[in-house]
């Protein structure tokens, strides 16, 4: 990846979260266990920090639980009523 291409610059102004910031998630991400449970919840963590969003106790578990157990809906339409749920 390339941090001088201006679509990085365009992910920074739209999201507010600095293109370091998301480069350092990306090398989190790719040489992450998603088998581990820990790990999986730091970058839930991390994920949750950057984008500004709280994320409950209930509804991390619900997350780290689909991602250890590799149940992650791969649609749109899916993948937003899991991050929906109550």
């Amino acid at each position: 990846m390339d941090p001088n291409n201006p679509f990085f610059d365009h992910i920074e102004k739209k999201t507010n979260v600095k293109k370091e910031d998301i480069f350092s998630l990306a090398n989190s991400v790719s040489n992450a266990n998603f088998k581990d449970e820990k790990t999986v919840r730091r970058l839930v963590g991390q994920v949750a920090r950057l984008a500004n969003v709280s994320v409950s106790k209930e509804k991390e578990d619900a997350i780290v639980k689909a991602i250890v157990n590799n149940n992650v809906p791969m649609n749109f339409s899916s993948l937003s009523k899991m991050f929906d749920q109550k």
